[in-house]
């Protein structure tokens, strides 16, 4: 029986796109049980999103250029981005709504934003992308329509704050053991040797 990984993550982080790659590797080596949270990771962020070069006059080139090669370490597509940085409060309350399919919404929405160059704050992209991934329009349409779902994202970023992540991806293990980030496969190793799993 394989380890149960908990990830806490937010389709507009890059280390959370590079979180699905470690996501399938963990499934592959030690047969765990992934599940998907929702994290409100910029909740600054107007609902129209950022301009992207305050984003990129915040962490400087260099820091663009080390996610770039984060995601091709990763094997992971990289797509040029949005002239804005969106807010992800929409795709993620949508992405809520489909319940125990939380996991595969999310997947869809990050991997369309990083891996495709789509705006996941834009509602007809976020309605696009919810039907490819199985979601009735009109109910898609009906919680962009309100702010449906949005006590369930903050309890939820809460609740990983509390548990002690500082920011995502955050993973919890087994309901105890966290790490922070999007580790290497090597710490991954460490830390599920040291709970006894090979």
């Amino acid at each position: 029986m394989g380890p149960t990984v908990e990830v806490f993550a937010d389709p507009i982080c890059p280390f959370c796109y590079v979180a699905l790659e470690r996501a399938d590797w963990l499934e592959q080596r030690f047969g765990a049980t992934l599940r998907w949270r929702p994290f409100d990771l910029h909740p600054e962020y107007p609902p129209e999103g950022i301009p992207r070069e305050v984003l990129l006059a915040r962490y400087g080139p260099d820091m663009q250029a080390a996610v770039k090669r984060m995601f091709e370490e990763a094997g992971l597509p990289a797509a040029d981005l949005p002239p804005r940085v969106p807010n992800s409060r929409r795709a993620q309350r949508v992405a809520i709504s489909a319940g125990e399919r939380f996991g595969e919404l999310y997947r869809r929405y990050s991997e369309a934003y990083f891996g495709r160059g789509r705006d996941i704050g834009d509602d007809e992209v976020i309605v696009e992308e919810a039907i490819a991934g199985g979601l009735d329009e009109e109910s898609v349409r009906g919680v962009l329509a309100g702010d449906a779902y949005l006590d369930v994202l903050l309890s939820e970023t809460q609740l990983a704050i509390e548990t002690g992540a500082t920011g995502v991806p955050a993973w919890i293990i087994d309901g105890g053991v966290l790490v922070p980030g999007a580790q290497p496969h090597e710490v991954f190793e460490r830390v599920l040797g040291r709970l006894q799993y090979a």
